[in-house]
């Protein structure tokens, strides 16, 4: 069993590393609906724009396998995962108290394949997990995952199921310990609840903190029990920059990986945290975001990689490619002559056509869920001991913005197959 982690980064940012990127070409078909900040169509855009660049031949391309009903049970209730398998659309107003238990309806609506969403995105963390875990890949990358405030019991801030803790307990069943920073706008709070009483876990959350969705995360949460000193809230004011960003991150962070030594570390890169975000407030650079991922990748530590949040798409899709050609190591000039416009990642690109992409190396990855590590007892023992407390909080839909205008809008149909259809002419 891997015990610990590095100490200190070692190895240049431009090493080239192992690189698993998952990612399923539906994902950007699901539709939260009209008006909703929330857009899947965001990862096509990211896909998209990794193609343009021709970052997707560096990288061994997969698609995941869908998340199982048991797969999600490991940390999620299962009445909560049954009502989410079988609610539609069409059937909702048949389970209005579910709804509200459930904390379905405003900030976390109902639509057409829901669960299959949350088999998706589910399914690529915790397959990222796996190929950590086998050794198949440095780094893994999931940019359809990373919902971070997803409960135990309940739906929260645009999630649904918690992709994250779910990869966690993959880890954890070969790493004693598994870090997990955040970097999302937003408090990590579902993924730093999970784990509030263990020490095997270490939540390092960068966020604003004030009158702001969820609420929580004040630099006082360190922890309870076993968990005491094991979270780590940094709470942080409007219109931070680059560089107070990274006074705070560096030291931080090469604290707790002095002291803590995890295995694996799960980075959370949520980019509603730069400048120009329809619901942040913070004003950090696309180049000043990835610098957290550099800084992660330098520890030469097993490194997942998941999205987030992230509401102005156009500056989401520029901010995950940019964060992949820093995982690759390979993302600024190389020295040679060569012009390739590839190693001048401008993002120029019109990323709002459906342009013509190079195909990717894809393939179905047929990922083994089933617990069978010699530590799989107190790991399972972990899931089943993880608990989830209703914490009040404003709701996300009061901060809702109306919607871009320069991003077209995607709707699911349920027919015989999903037809992407633009809405034109919607304004804000």
């Amino acid at each position: 069993m891997d015990t610990g982690g590095n100490s200190l980064p070692s190895g240049a940012d431009g090493v080239k590393r192992k690189v698993c990127y998952f990612y399923d070409p539906e994902v950007g078909n699901y539709y939260y609906g009209q008006g909703h900040p929330m857009k899947p169509h965001r990862m096509r855009m990211t896909h998209a724009l990794l193609a343009h660049y021709g970052l997707l031949q560096h990288m061994n391309i997969l698609k995941p396998n869908p998340a199982r009903e048991k797969d999600l049970c490991r940390f999620h209730a299962d009445d909560y995962v049954s009502f989410l398998k079988r609610i539609t659309p069409h059937t909702q107003q048949d389970h209005m108290k579910q709804l509200k238990r459930f904390n379905v309806g405003e900030d976390c609506p109902v639509f057409d394949g829901l669960y299959s969403y949350c088999q998706t995105y589910a399914g690529g963390s915790i397959g990222g997990a796996v190929k950590l875990n086998h050794g198949h890949c440095d780094i893994a990358i999931n940019w359809a995952g990373g919902l971070h405030h997803a409960k135990k019991c309940e739906a929260s801030g645009f999630c649904y199921v918690n992709d994250i803790v779910l990869a966690i307990l993959e880890l954890l069943k070969i790493h004693e310990r598994v870090l997990y920073v955040d970097i999302d706008i937003h408090h990590g709070d579902g993924v730093e609840e999970a784990f509030y009483i263990t020490d095997r876990v270490m939540t390092v959350s960068f966020h604003k903190f004030g009158d702001y969705f969820p609420g929580t995360g004040d630099v006082r949460d360190i922890g309870y029990r076993n968990g005491k000193y094991y979270a780590v809230n940094v709470p942080l004011d409007d219109g931070i920059d680059d560089e107070s960003y990274q006074s705070l991150f560096k030291p931080i962070i090469s604290k707790v990986m002095e002291v803590f030594r995890p295995g694996a570390v799960v980075l959370q890169c949520g980019a509603d945290s730069l400048s120009g975000d329809r619901l942040g407030c913070f004003n950090l650079s696309v180049k000043g975001h990835a610098e957290c991922v550099r800084f992660m990748r330098s520890f030469n530590v097993p490194l997942l990689l998941l999205g987030g949040g992230g509401y102005t798409i156009r500056n989401v899709a520029r901010c995950w490619c940019f964060e992949t050609g820093v995982a690759l190591g390979i993302e600024e000039y190389d020295g040679t002559d060569d012009k390739d416009d590839r190693k001048y990642p401008d993002f120029a690109v019109n990323i709002d056509s459906e342009s013509k992409c190079t195909p990717g190396r894809v393939k179905m990855d047929f990922v083994e869920y089933e617990a069978k590590e010699k530590h799989d007892a107190d790991v399972e023992k972990l899931a089943r001991e993880v608990d989830s407390t209703f914490i009040g909080s404003t709701s996300v839909k009061d901060c809702m913005l109306a919607d871009d205008d320069d991003a077209p809008h995607l709707k699911v149909e349920q027919e015989n197959s999903r037809n992407l259809q633009d809405e034109a002419g919607e304004k804000d």
